[in-house]
């Protein structure tokens, strides 16, 4: 089973890839299965910072041309319905609304700003050391994962990293709440993607760090889904069947896609 579980089409604005062709490509490459992820990240409105902007995809239009992809090429590849979402833990509510709003297949949660301060910018990071500005941002997830419970799996679990100075800072120097929260989305019954774009970021491990996956397996945590979080034709399915025998080495024996929000089991 080739599965790719994180992708972006011209309804997320940092991507101009049209659905269709998306869909086109995966055929051509031999993927049996993808779930569309585009982006949906709503800010905290009260605070209103020049960098953040609200980003979500016209819902309807959105989901009905998922729609027509699995009626048009469903005989070809298996197309599922899903979104990244961004969220904060003041715009829950608001997450919560959309979810029942629209019915998916799987969901992504991100943290892509606290507060509405972006990593990529370095606006969250400014006058903190690095040891607390990784540990503001799992604090941030923990709250969020105890609060919210209307998604699949945490994205890019250690995304800060991204936007760190590579120094090769250890994220396991927040061992304790890394594992609190893996206890507890366990016990939630959620799981964590594995994210392959660490290869093109330069990050030097895979996404989220090998430690973390470690830590996860000794936990008990089963669900994993694989994604190449794809924003342009050269990033689709890119190293995501690659990744498989490194979690083998891990101790994993599955991973997971998704329908109506609950895990299918595949064998690695």
């Amino acid at each position: 089973m080739f599965a790719d579980y994180h992708l972006h089409t011209y309804y997320s604005s940092d991507s101009v890839y049209p659905m269709e062709e998306v869909v086109k490509d995966a055929i051509l490459l031999g993927i049996d299965e993808l779930c569309f992820t585009d982006h949906c990240d709503l800010t905290i409105r009260l605070l209103g910072y020049a960098d953040a902007s609200e980003t979500k995809p016209p819902f309807k239009k959105y989901f009905r041309e998922i729609n027509q992809m699995q009626k048009r090429y469903g005989e070809q590849i298996t197309i599922k319905k899903g979104l990244e979402i961004g969220i904060q833990y003041e715009t829950i509510p608001q997450y919560q609304e959309i979810i029942r709003d629209y019915p998916m297949d799987f969901v992504l949660l991100s943290i892509h700003r606290i507060d509405n301060l972006g990593y990529w910018n370095r606006r969250f990071q400014e006058g903190k050391s690095e040891a607390e500005y990784y540990h503001a941002y799992y604090e941030a997830m923990l709250k969020i994962v105890k609060e919210f419970h209307d998604y699949s799996v945490l994205a890019h679990l250690d995304l800060i990293r991204r936007y760190d100075n590579h120094d090769g800072y250890d994220v396991m120097n927040d061992r304790e709440i890394i594992t609190e929260i893996l206890k507890y989305i366990i016990a939630d019954g959620k799981g964590i993607e594995v994210n392959m774009s660490c290869i093109r970021y330069d990050i030097g491990d895979i996404t989220p760090a090998k430690s973390i996956l470690e830590l996860y397996h000794e936990l008990g945590g089963r669900i994993l889904t694989i994604g190449s979080d794809s924003h342009k034709p050269i990033h689709l399915g890119a190293y995501v069947e690659e990744v498989k025998e490194e979690l083998r080495s891990i101790g994993f024996k599955e991973f997971c896609t998704f329908e109506n929000m609950k895990p299918i089991f595949h064998k690695l």
